[in-house]
């Protein structure tokens, strides 16, 4: 028996199964006063996300329902349903206590305040005098 050589049959069905639950893309950056995390959530229905902490672990949650029309034969379905999930480990220097959510045009902003321990400040050094002052002729 002959077996016709199809090298990417594998890859796309693993490419075109919807999987039970995806990765969202996020951004992460730092000022002096909080760490900000901004998730992509398109599409999805504000009551289905799900923010937690637990330990240090930041967990995200949400789903993604697909319309359903009756009577329609699709065409065409690209846009992907399902569980969505982003944990993310959080270091010493946040404040687990104070995190807030907000959730606005398709994007999850999580705010984590950095702990007072771990904010940038000025250290005053001890024994420092200020050179002396010369006099100009």
């Amino acid at each position: 028996m002959t077996v016709a050589y199809a090298p990417y049959r594998d890859a796309r069905r693993v490419a075109f199964t919807p999987t039970a639950t995806r990765l969202a893309a996020v951004d992460l950056y730092r000022t002096d006063e909080n760490v900000v995390l901004s998730v992509d959530l398109p599409g999805v229905d504000a009551g289905s996300i799900d923010v937690g902490v637990d330990g240090r672990i930041l967990t995200v949650r949400a789903q993604r329902t697909a319309p359903s029309v009756e009577g329609a034969t699709w065409l065409s379905r690209e846009r992907q349903s399902g569980a969505v999930v982003r944990k993310l480990r959080l270091g010493e220097s946040i404040d687990t206590e104070s995190i807030a959510a907000d959730y606005r045009d398709g994007v999850l902003t999580v705010t984590l305040p950095v702990a007072e321990k771990a904010k940038p400040r000025k250290v005053v050094v001890a024994g420092a005098a200020s050179a002396p002052e010369v006099a100009a002729e």
